[in-house]
């Protein structure tokens, strides 16, 4: 029986520096496509990529292997997970080619894509591509443009849309997807005058982080208020809700089972920035952001890229606890 709230998987793929004990290139994306793997045989709900080019907290050389091309590889190694990225940066890519490209994968996988669309942030990454990195104001504006376009191009045969920073002059986006009424969009970022405001107009999902449940609340109560704004029905949006775990199997051990994830962070510190400790006690956790409003979770687990047991005992002790 399928979990009650649906569970995806943070797939690694270099940017936070979890292939980095890979040494072969082609090894470190076999590792991803393990986890992927993985995470479909045991019936989770979707995987997720990042859209980022160089690795954090910095930019070293090192792996970060590219999101769209990397899920479409996944597209054919997989056979039902939703293929998602959290989230695509809308600075990197024409939203018109963008959407053609979501409605590309979404046919490779037989209907399993889902667009994560964020505004962008990395200023290192705008800088060394080239991009340029607008103010704040504009990528916004972009942002905003660049949703209605996206829509646009998956739902109308020859759109049309003239903004300050994109046009589209009717382009031919056949097919357009196999999802009906098209893929899925997830509008990512807590903002609460526009971010919040483009998930109430066009989206079909919503992407929130942080621990405090306080916030979580405050947001989903701003969202809400947009929706009646627009006339959306609340309860039609994907809330979702992401979170770093690391699932101990005994709770007085916590300090030797977490070493080599932490590294040289101390215990105290592991503990306070993501949900660490027994099934029991995560579920107990991840309970107070359903309580909260929340209605999928999308988890970032430590050094599957290694070893498949956090994710494997995400599937056996902690989803079932939300049947």
């Amino acid at each position: 029986m399928a979990s009650t709230i649906p569970f995806g998987i943070g797939v690694p793929q270099g940017w936070r520096m979890d292939l980095v004990e890979i040494a072969d290139p082609v090894e470190k994306y076999e590792a991803m496509t393990r986890v992927a793997q993985e995470a479909d045989r045991l019936d989770f709900a979707s995987i997720w990529l990042f859209d980022h080019f160089h690795t954090v907290p910095q930019p070293v050389q090192e792996t970060t292997f590219e999101c769209f091309t990397s899920l479409a590889g996944l597209a054919r190694d997989t056979k039902n997970v939703m293929l998602g990225q959290m989230a695509t940066c809308n600075g990197y890519r024409n939203p018109a080619l963008l959407a053609k490209m979501g409605s590309t994968i979404d046919v490779m996988s037989h209907g399993r894509f889902l667009l994560g669309l964020g505004a962008g942030w990395y200023f290192h990454e705008y800088n060394a591509y080239g991009y340029g990195f607008p103010e704040t104001k504009e990528r916004m504006a972009r942002f905003r443009e660049a949703c209605e376009i996206v829509h646009a191009m998956w739902t109308q045969d020859a759109p049309e849309f003239k903004g300050n920073y994109y046009e589209i002059k009717a382009p031919i986006n056949q097919p357009k997807g196999v999802q009906k009424p098209h893929p899925p969009l997830w509008i990512a970022g807590g903002g609460e005058q526009v971010t919040l405001r483009l998930v109430a107009q066009w989206g079909d999902g919503c992407n929130l982080g942080g621990l405090d449940v306080e916030v979580i609340k405050h947001k989903l109560a701003v969202l809400r208020g947009h929706c009646d704004t627009y006339q959306r029905d609340f309860d039609s949006i994907d809330r979702s809700f992401s979170a770093n775990i690391h699932i101990l199997e005994n709770e007085a051990n916590g300090e030797a089972e977490t070493a080599a994830a932490r590294g040289e962070t101390s215990y105290e510190e592991y503990a306070r920035t993501r949900i660490v400790g027994t099934a029991e006690q995560v579920a107990d956790r991840l309970r107070t952001f359903t309580d909260a409003g929340m209605n999928y979770f999308i988890i970032y687990l430590p050094r599957v890229a290694y070893d498949l047991t956090q994710l494997q005992r995400l599937a056996s002790d902690v989803v079932p606890l939300f049947r």
